[in-house]
């Protein structure tokens, strides 16, 4: 069982608390930013920042779904999403660049074994990052 990673980044023309207040809204910003690979999306407590909890199933492939229960945690410039349901674990993290803003997300879990795991370390980073790319592509023209 290896370690799966997939990062993304953009620049955004906000300023970087702006970014953050953005990302950590889990009420009323993020649902509008997420890609259509996120279904049934609902917030189970709190809604703004750390603490809030919430419920989502990540339509990654035709095939593969994932019911995730992320529990927020924002510390300084990093928000981190850690999944109550498996290994999975994302965090965005907010820079100053230039006038603006470098936001990365990152998305790390606990691969499978054998040639199954093989397969999931080369396959499900590519399309992790097109759905990553697809969220920060959205939450640049929400703030825009």
């Amino acid at each position: 069982m290896g370690q799966v990673s997939a990062s993304s980044s953009a620049t955004i023309d906000a300023a970087p608390d702006r970014v953050l207040e953005a990302l950590s809204d889990y009420q009323d910003i993020r649902p509008r930013i997420l890609s259509s690979h996120y279904r049934e999306y609902r917030v189970l407590s709190g809604g703004k920042g750390d603490g809030t909890v919430a419920n989502w199933i990540l339509q990654a492939t035709e095939k593969r779904q994932r019911n995730v229960e992320a529990t927020v945690s924002v510390q300084g410039n990093t928000i981190t999403e850690t999944d109550k349901n498996s290994s999975m674990v994302t965090t965005y993290t907010v820079a100053p660049s230039g006038s603006g803003s470098t936001v990365t997300t990152k998305t790390e879990w606990k691969g499978a074994g054998g040639i199954g795991g093989i397969f999931e370390g080369i396959f499900a980073p590519l399309g992790l990052k097109k759905i990553q790319a697809e969220v920060l592509e959205n939450l640049k023209k929400e703030l825009a």
